[in-house]
C-alpha cells in the first residue's frame, strides 16, 4: 500500500519518496497470494531505480483462523533517502472467510518525510446502507479532505488488496486467463488494480507471471505529458511469483519517470521471531 528517484520534486504530484513507496506497495499487492498461511511470513525486498538503490521493504503476513493482520515497512535508500528521508509503516486487519473476499476493519499508516514528521493515515470501515465505507479515524492527520463517499464505499485499503489478490490468483485453475479488478482507497486516492494471469505460453517453469495495472479513479493530479510522468496515468506492473502454494513475489518492474523501478525478493522466513532484523 514509492519513486526512488526524484531528485526534483514536482509540485502537485507525489514526490520521489512517495512514488517509490507506491511502487513498492504495488509490487507487494500480490504478496499475500499464498494459499497456505498457517504461520507468519516475513519477506524482505530491495528496490532499485535506474539500477541504483531506492528502498528497503519488509512485509509481514499473519493470519489466524478467520482474521488477518498484515504489516509493511518501507525505508528509502541511497539518493532518495538523502533527498526525502522517507520511511513509513502500515498495518491492516480484517476478516477472512471461505468463498468470500477479505473484509477490512481497520487500516493505519505512519510515515515521515524530510519536512513532515509523524504523518498518520487512519481508516475504520463502518457499515452504511448495507455497504462498508472507509471513514477517517480520530488520529488521522491528513491535510486533504476525504473523497466523496461514493469513492469510499465497497473498497479496500492497499494492504487488504493483498488478500483480494490472494483469492483471485488462488482461483486461477478454475478460471484460467481470467481478469480481476480490486477497488482500492489509500486515504486520499481511489484507484483500481486490474490483474491478469498471463497464458501458459508466456510462463516459465517455476514462476508465475502476472500483469497488473494501477488505474487512477479519483484524488490524483494529472499534468501534461510534456512535464513528465503524470500521476493520473495508468501504471502497468510486471509481476513474477513463485509457482507454488506460497505464490510469493520474486520481482516486479514498473516505469517511474520513464526509467524502470525494480523490486527484488531478498529473503523470506516463516516468522518474525526466526527472521533476523
Amino acid at each position: 500500500m514509492t519513486s526512488a528517484a526524484a531528485v526534483r520534486r514536482p509540485s502537485g504530484r507525489l514526490g520521489g519518496a512517495g512514488r517509490v513507496a507506491a511502487a513498492g506497495v504495488a509490487f507487494l499487492l500480490a504478496a499475500a497470494s499464498g494459499s497456505a498461511r498457517a504461520a507468519d511470513i516475513v519477506a524482505t525486498y530491495s528496490a532499485y531505480w535506474a539500477g541504483l538503490p531506492a528502498a528497503q521493504i519488509r512485509l509481514k503476513l499473519s493470519a489466524t483462523g478467520a482474521s488477518y493482520d498484515d504489516e509493511i515497512e518501507i525505508r528509502s535508500d541511497g539518493v532518495p533517502r538523502l533527498v526525502t528521508h522517507f520511511r513509513g509503516n502500515a498495518e491492516a486487519a480484517g476478516r477472512l472467510g471461505p468463498n468470500r473476499p477479505a473484509d477490512p476493519s481497520r487500516y493505519d499508516a505512519l510515515y515521515d518525510l524530510r519536512k513532515r514528521r509523524n504523518n498518520r493515515i487512519g481508516m475504520r470501515f463502518v457499515v452504511s446502507d448495507g455497504a462498508a465505507v472507509a471513514e477517517r479515524s480520530a488520529d488521522d492527520t491528513s491535510r486533504k479532505p476525504p473523497l466523496a463517499e461514493k469513492y469510499r464505499r465497497e473498497i479496500v485499503d492497499p494492504l487488504t488488496a493483498f488478500e483480494r489478490i490472494r483469492a483471485a490468483v488462488a482461483a486461477r485453475e478454475a478460471t484460467p486467463n481470467a481478469t480481476f479488478v480490486i477497488p482500492v482507497y489509500d486515504g486520499t486516492r481511489r484507484f483500481d488494480i486490474l490483474g491478469r494471469i498471463l497464458p501458459k505460453s508466456r510462463q516459465t517453469a517455476g514462476v508465475l507471471r502476472v500483469a497488473l495495472n494501477l488505474r487512477p479513479i479519483a484524488g490524483f493530479k494529472g499534468e501534461s505529458s510534456d512535464d513528465g510522468d503524470p500521476d493520473d496515468a495508468p501504471r502497468p506492473v510486471a509481476l513474477t511469483l513463485t509457482d507454488d502454494t506460497r505464490l510469493l513475489p520474486v520481482s516486479m518492474t514498473v516505469q517511474v519517470f520513464y526509467l524502470p523501478l525494480v523490486v527484488r525478493l531478498d529473503r523470506v522466513s516463516p516468522g518474525a521471531k526466526n527472521c533476523a532484523e
